[in-house]
């Protein structure tokens, strides 16, 4: 039996008006198709006054570093949004060159994120690297400095917030290629300072696969809160 177009309409406006509730109801009850990002570095439970428990993430810790045009940059600025960061040298010979190939193309990559997704690249040889420096390195490597920083300061502490905050290594080397070691990994962070992967910033490959679904994941956890998932605390200042 043939439907008349009268029902054929009402149909259609009773399916578009169902749709985005069935869609909303799948995310926030339903299995979904993707895992969620650990996080890293140590954790603690903290009772809260009803005794249950919440989960505190380890969160980079408070820094304040300054920008290719002499712009305060702080761990602050860049909460609320997430962010990819690495630590490098100007006159790196050696990986830095790809690893800033690597954070042009996920730049470019997110251009729909622009404003949102942030990305910093922190000098292990600020004796060296100036502002000045760093603004003609930016302008070397083609990035958008809208939303990609590169940071000097003060070095014991670049040393010690790569240590303590992002967990990588740095150190001067006499007989490293450049004089500095440090390490290759891209290092995602997200909005709320909690450090949720690292990449191998060397690898075009896993920038175009690996780091792009991890920050798809990390944008999906915005709108899809996973079950079981603990509120993580955030110490906002220093």
């Amino acid at each position: 039996m043939a439907v008349s177009p009268k029902y054929k309409k009402v149909i259609f406006l009773v399916a578009i008006l169902l749709l985005p509730s069935i869609f909303y109801l799948t995310l926030y009850t339903g299995e979904h198709n993707y895992n969620r990002l650990p996080y890293i570095g140590p954790k603690e439970a903290v009772e809260k006054d009803d005794g249950s428990f919440d989960t505190l993430y380890h969160q980079i810790p408070y820094f304040e570093f300054t920008n290719q045009d002499g712009k305060k940059v702080t761990r602050d600025d860049l909460l609320g949004s997430v962010y990819v960061a690495d630590f490098f040298f100007v006159t790196c010979p050696t990986i830095c060159p790809k690893m800033a190939g690597n954070m042009k193309y996920m730049q470019d990559s997110f251009k729909d994120k622009k404003g949102d997704l942030k990305f910093i690249s922190i000098t292990v040889n600020p004796e060296h690297d100036s502002v000045e420096v760093l603004k003609e390195y930016a302008e070397k490597v083609h990035a958008d400095t809208d939303s990609w920083s590169f940071l000097t300061g003060d070095k014991d502490k670049i040393y010690d917030i790569a240590f303590n905050g992002f967990f990588v290594n740095v150190m001067k080397d006499s007989i490293a290629p450049g004089g500095f070691l440090h390490s290759q990994m891209l290092i995602l962070v997200d909005k709320k300072g909690h450090v949720r992967g690292y990449f191998d910033g060397t690898v075009h490959s896993e920038m175009k696969k690996d780091l792009t679904d991890a920050i798809d994941i990390l944008y999906k956890e915005d709108v899809v809160p996973l079950k079981g998932e603990k509120s993580a605390k955030i110490e906002q200042r220093k």
